[in-house]
């Protein structure tokens, strides 16, 4: 635009030039019309050089406020850009289901699992129970979310909707700095290696029969662990579980301690552990019961039952653990005492439950295991990669003695078998047998405490 007035302002200066030249060449006289016109020409000449001026400078001017808003623009983008670099977006992963990780530390992750049995109890035909027979189940229906938040904080909701009704089974807050981890609020308290493994990841449909028949289950309180190097010590308080507050049996309270050794050599994992247990019972509690299902949840049916033992206290327990992992193998066997204490001169009984495992997986496969517990296994050709997923096969021998200082409650032992299979991660199809040896049952058949019951059960599973 410059360069083009400069170029008209130089063809009307040049064309004036020619016009006034004939004139001065001529040097001849003219008329005072001549002069009168001519001087108009020239300042009409004159006031469209300055108005090209004028328009020549406006344009300068405009040019130099378009260079500078270029460059303000050019800076906020800049900033919006360091910015934006600056932020971290949030990253999406896959473990079973979305977990969001977000800035700062935060991440969310939503949590579920189903687990549904099928099966048959058959006892010797004199026993008339209805919880005999086929029958089956959704033993859990679970669903929930958990995650983490700055400083170190975590968090896990979780309620159970199976059987028509809603549990809140986990509920609490955590907090961790370095190898220690505090918690408040409902969950497992430290009691075995059987009870803290999740159902998810347990070899045989139930877990070994003294987790249920002791009680074992999750607790409102507030607990500490810390491990450092291959140590690991847990502590707790706590007092019932959640579904029981506001009833009249919510003001026991219990301690709970367990330590464990978990020492690697070369590929082999092993796991001891010791634990430690005392509960007041609280004054609403006037007598305990100790009892036990036949290795399935879905009956009702139970063949070994103390009843209700009048004046009792509180109790105190205590357990060992062990475990190993090698390759394909793996081995684990827990025992635990419980003692009932009872006011005044009252004996106090010892009921005493038990098991030892041993499992094989067929398929290039491995029990997982973190932390003190058994963990669910990554499975290393999963079907539609063109493999079969993890196939595994287990043995059980389970033992529940409820009989002690003149209570007869019965004892169970379990002879079993399990065969799971796994095509993908966080699928699994199991398939169980149980022979059971009852003495002293609770249920009498043709008279007797003594006979057989035979438990076939199956279970589909998927957890996220």
């Amino acid at each position: 635009m410059k360069s083009q007035m400069l170029k008209t302002i130089g063809l009307l200066a040049g064309t004036a030039a020619i016009a006034l030249y004939p004139a001065a060449a001529m040097a001849a006289p003219i008329s005072e019309e001549q002069a009168a016109a001519l001087l108009s020409k020239l300042n009409q000449l004159e006031r469209e050089v300055a108005d090209l001026k004028a328009q020549l400078g406006d344009v300068q001017q405009n040019q130099q406020l378009s260079t500078s808003a270029i460059a303000a623009t050019d800076a906020k983008i800049a900033a919006t850009e360091a910015k934006l670099d600056q932020q971290q977006p949030a990253k999406i992963g896959w473990k079973g289901a979305p977990e969001i990780k977000g800035e700062g530390g935060w991440s969310f992750k939503p949590r579920g699992r189903i687990l549904v049995d099928a099966g048959t109890v058959k006892a010797p035909n004199s026993i008339v129970d209805p919880g005999l027979g086929f029958a089956n189940e959704a033993r859990r229906i679970r669903l929930g979310v958990s995650g983490s938040m700055p400083g170190g904080f975590g968090y896990k909701l979780e309620a159970d909707f199976a059987d028509n009704e809603v549990e809140l089974t986990d509920a609490f807050l955590t907090y961790d700095n370095g190898g220690l981890t505090v918690t408040l609020g409902q969950h497992n308290n430290f009691q075995s290696l059987e009870e803290l493994s999740s159902s998810n990841d347990t070899s045989f449909i139930e877990r070994a029969a003294f987790t249920d028949a002791f009680g074992f289950q999750r607790q409102l309180g507030i607990s500490a662990q810390y491990a450092v190097s291959d140590l690991l010590f847990q502590a707790g308080v706590f007092t019932d579980n959640i579904g029981d507050l506001g009833s009249d049996e919510n003001d026991s309270i219990g301690f709970d301690l367990r330590a464990v050794a978990m020492p690697k050599f070369g590929d082999v994992q092993t796991h001891f552990g010791a634990s430690y247990h005392y509960k007041d019972l609280g004054d609403a509690i006037t007598s305990g019961r100790y009892r036990q299902r036949p290795t399935v949840h879905f009956t009702d049916t139970h063949f070994i039952d103390t009843g209700n033992i009048s004046n009792a206290e509180s109790e105190t327990s205590y357990g060992l653990e062990a475990a190993l992992i090698a390759g394909r193998f793996h081995a684990a066997g827990e025992t635990h005492w419980l003692k009932l204490n009872r006011s005044g001169n009252l004996a106090d009984p010892t009921f005493f439950g038990g098991s030892v495992e041993a499992g094989f997986f067929l398929t290039d496969d491995s029990r997982g295991y973190k932390e003190g517990m058994f963990k669910e296994v990554k499975v290393s050709n999963p079907v539609g990669d063109g493999g079969l997923g993890a196939w595994q096969i287990n043995v059980r021998y389970d033992r529940l003695d409820l009989v002690d200082a003149g209570f007869v409650g019965g004892t169970q032992d379990a002879y079993q078998a399990s065969l799971i299979w796994t095509p993908i991660d966080y699928v699994r199809f199991l398939l169980s047998y149980s022979k059971i040896d009852y003495s002293n049952a609770a249920i009498l058949a043709a008279g007797s405490g003594d006979y057989n019951v035979d438990v076939v059960a199956g279970r589909f599973q998927i957890s996220f």
